[in-house]
C-alpha cells in the first residue's frame, strides 16, 4: 500500500509539473487564442461541457471575452518565472549570510541574525505594500520583493547547520594546514549544507507562487494585460455567483501546482537528508 501511494504521489507530481512547465514554455504555440484579445460578444461563455459552451473555448471566457485556457497557460509563465527567480535571489542572499554567520560567529552572527529577526517581525504583506508602493507595481519589483522577503529562512537554517559543521574533523584539519576561510567555506562547508538548501528552495518555490498570486490578486503584482493566476482571480470577483469557471480554473491551477511542488520538496527531503 505504501509503495502504491508513493508511486501515485510521484505520478501526480510529474504530471502536474510537466503540464505546468510545458504550458509555460510552449504557450505561444499551443494556446488556442491570444490571452489579451477581447471579444465582448463572446464574454462569459461557460466551459465546453456545459450548456452554452463551445469547443472553441474549452474552459470558457471571462468578462471581456478572453479565453480562460489561454490565460491560464500564459499565467503559468509568470508563476514559474517569479517563483524560480525569487527563490534564486533569496537563496543566494540567505545562504551567503548564513554561511558567514555560522562560520565566523560573534558579532557577524549577531548582526546578521538581528537583521533577520527585525525583518521577520514585519508582516510580509505590509512589507510588500511599502516596497511596491515606493518602487511601483511591476514584474521586476515583484520578483525583487519576494526574493528579499525569503532570505531569512535560508540564513537561519544554514547558520544552524554550519555551527555544527565547523567543529568537524575535516574542517579543523583544513584550518590546520593553513586553508583560508573562503576556501574552507566553499570547499568543505557549503557542499554539506547543499541538501538543506535544495529542500528549502523547492518548498519556497511553492510559497513564492502563492505569494505572487496573492499580490497579483491585490493589484500589487503583474499588471494587466499580462495574464497571471492571481490577476485572473481578481478579475473574477464580480462574477463569482454567475460564472464559477472564472474562479475555479485559475484556483485549481494554483492549488495543483503548489501541491505538486510541496510533494516534490517532501520527496527530496526524504532522499537528501541522511537522517531520514
Amino acid at each position: 500500500m505504501a509503495m502504491i501511494m508513493r508511486r501515485g504521489r510521484w505520478g501526480f507530481v510529474i504530471a502536474v509539473l510537466l503540464a505546468t512547465v510545458a504550458s509555460a514554455l510552449f504557450a505561444p504555440w499551443v494556446a488556442p487564442h491570444d490571452p489579451t484579445v477581447q471579444d465582448l460578444l463572446g464574454k462569459l461563455q461557460p466551459p465546453a461541457w456545459v450548456d452554452g459552451g463551445s469547443l472553441e473555448h474549452p474552459l470558457g471566457t471571462d468578462g471581456l471575452g478572453r479565453d480562460i485556457l489561454s490565460r491560464i497557460m500564459y499565467g503559468s509563465r509568470v508563476s514559474l518565472l517569479v517563483g524560480t527567480v525569487a527563490v534564486g535571489i533569496g537563496a543566494l542572499v540567505g545562504v551567503s549570510l548564513g554561511l558567514l554567520a555560522g562560520y565566523f560567529g560573534r558579532w557577524v552572527d549577531g548582526l546578521i541574525m538581528r537583521i533577520a529577526d527585525i525583518q521577520l517581525s514585519f508582516p510580509f504583506i505590509l512589507l510588500a505594500l511599502a516596497i511596491i508602493g515606493v518602487l511601483g507595481a511591476s514584474l521586476r519589483n515583484l520578483v525583487l520583493v519576494l526574493g528579499l522577503a525569503s532570505w531569512m529562512f535560508y540564513a537561519r537554517m544554514v547558520r544552524a547547520e554550519v555551527l555544527s559543521l565547523k567543529e568537524r574533523e575535516y574542517v579543523t584539519a583544513a584550518k590546520a594546514i593553513g586553508a583560508a576561510s573562503p576556501r574552507v567555506i566553499v570547499r568543505h562547508v557549503l557542499p554539506n549544507v547543499a541538501h538543506i538548501v535544495v529542500v528549502i528552495a523547492t518548498l519556497e518555490v511553492a510559497r513564492m507562487i502563492l505569494m505572487e498570486s496573492a499580490l497579483s490578486f491585490l493589484g500589487l503584482g503583474v499588471q494587466p494585460p499580462t495574464p497571471s493566476w492571481g490577476g485572473m482571480l481578481n478579475d473574477s470577483q464580480l462574477y463569482m455567483a454567475t460564472a464559477w469557471w472564472l474562479t475555479a480554473f485559475p484556483g485549481l491551477a494554483i492549488v495543483f501546482t503548489v501541491l505538486a511542488v510541496n510533494l516534490l520538496g517532501d520527496v527530496l527531503r526524504d532522499v537528501l537528508d541522511p537522517r531520514l
